[in-house]
């Protein structure tokens, strides 16, 4: 049963429009996330985060976002497996002005002393190197059974399950395949296992799908799941990071029956929107992924040449976010104009265009330029 219109706010039905690629609709305003923040808190534009008990409310209260639409089923892993437990987070070496952590995924992480974000780190170490040590290490965590998923998942459902009847979207995330084999085993590793140990990754996958299949159909007896959305991270600024064939091969046969199994379980055979969390050239896997229903892609980093307009023409039944090129904001004044004015009007008479700084706010972006481009947004989306 479709939840009831009349207890939509303003932000309910435009991510609602969204969702439903509705031509000329007033735009959902939101930030792919902000990776200024403590350059802009510490010369004093924002309130530091210990005076404010909901920074994100408070983000949203000064740029002028909407509010909240989404209701998040997690619990399946986002940049990494939906271990549980996770592995105990402890220093293994200390190495002077450098220490070697074990994180919760059972990775070595090289870290500097005393600070653990803010920069990339080095992963020297990888749980898993063969059969062995999968089953040993991982496979076992990630049991779809185990009592403790259901404890922790409860508030989400909670939230989903009140949150459906005000119409919010109610997304189940999941890593990706791709993502959460790279976790396992390291980047360069992994392209060797392709070749070198395919029953190996394929192992891999069949217990990413039975965990993500049991856990789905469990949420589903409390909630109809409006977007299957995996976090993949698969591109980069010339194409993907492996080759069609192995996504062929080794992710997709997943992926689609887990789509499948989704929306055939869905009590009221509602429309389940596919979302592809990716960077980079996006446009290089889209009819790939396409062919077993992704109907959503994000976030369209321009930089690796995602043209949104060209894009949305292009497929003018895909769902699209992102696209605003974080370069632009940082120039200022006309140049954000010019960039706005190119993609704004054309994605708006389209529909199904969710607009972010592609890939999060920089430092490069200056807290002035970001109010302007906010301001002008306002214009664009209202």
């Amino acid at each position: 049963m479709e939840p009831d219109r009349a207890l939509w706010n303003a932000s309910t039905k435009k991510l609602r429009d969204f969702y439903d690629l509705t031509p000329n609709a007033p735009i959902y305003e939101k930030e792919f996330g902000f990776y200024v923040l403590d350059k802009w808190i510490s010369r004093g534009y924002l309130k530091p985060r210990d005076q404010v008990e909901d920074y994100q409310a408070y983000l949203r209260e000064v740029f002028e976002l909407d509010e909240p639409a989404v209701e998040p089923l997690k619990g399946l892993g986002g940049c990494w497996a939906g271990l549980c437990p996770e592995f105990e987070v402890k220093v293994l070496e200390d190495r002077g002005k450098y220490e070697l952590v074990q994180d919760v995924c059972g990775r070595g992480v090289l870290y500097f002393k005393g600070r653990r974000d803010g920069f990339m780190p080095t992963y020297e170490r990888h749980p898993v190197h063969d059969l062995e040590s999968f089953e040993k290490n991982i496979k076992w965590r990630m049991d779809p059974t185990t009592p403790e998923r259901d404890i922790l998942i409860k508030p989400q459902l909670e939230r989903a399950v009140e949150g459906q009847k005000r119409g919010h979207i109610v997304t189940q995330w999941s890593v990706g395949g791709y993502m959460y084999l790279r976790s396992l085993m390291g980047a360069e590793e992994l392209l060797y296992m392709f070749y070198d140990d395919p029953d190996l990754i394929h192992a891999c996958m069949k217990q990413w799908f039975e965990l993500a299949d049991a856990r789905t159909a469990y949420h589903q007896k409390f909630v109809v799941i409006d977007e299957l959305a995996l976090d993949e991270d698969i591109c980069y600024n010339s194409g993907p990071l492996i080759s069609p064939d192995m996504i062929r091969e080794f992710l997709l046969p997943y992926y689609q029956q887990l789509y499948e199994n989704v929306r055939r379980r869905n009590r009221d055979n509602r429309r389940v929107r596919f979302q592809l969390a990716t960077d980079g050239k996006i446009q290089t896997i889209m009819d790939l992924y396409g062919s077993i229903g992704v109907d959503y892609f994000s976030p369209f980093e321009v930089a690796s040449g995602c043209d949104v307009v060209k894009l949305g023409q292009q497929y003018p039944d895909v769902l699209i976010g992102g696209g605003i090129d974080k370069r632009m904001i940082a120039l200022g004044g006309d140049d954000i104009k010019r960039h706005l004015d190119y993609i704004m009007p054309a994605m708006r008479r389209r529909g199904g265009y969710l607009p972010t700084c592609d890939h999060g706010v920089p430092e490069e972006v200056s807290f002035e330029n970001y109010l302007l481009y906010r301001k002008l947004m306002k214009e664009y989306c209202r």
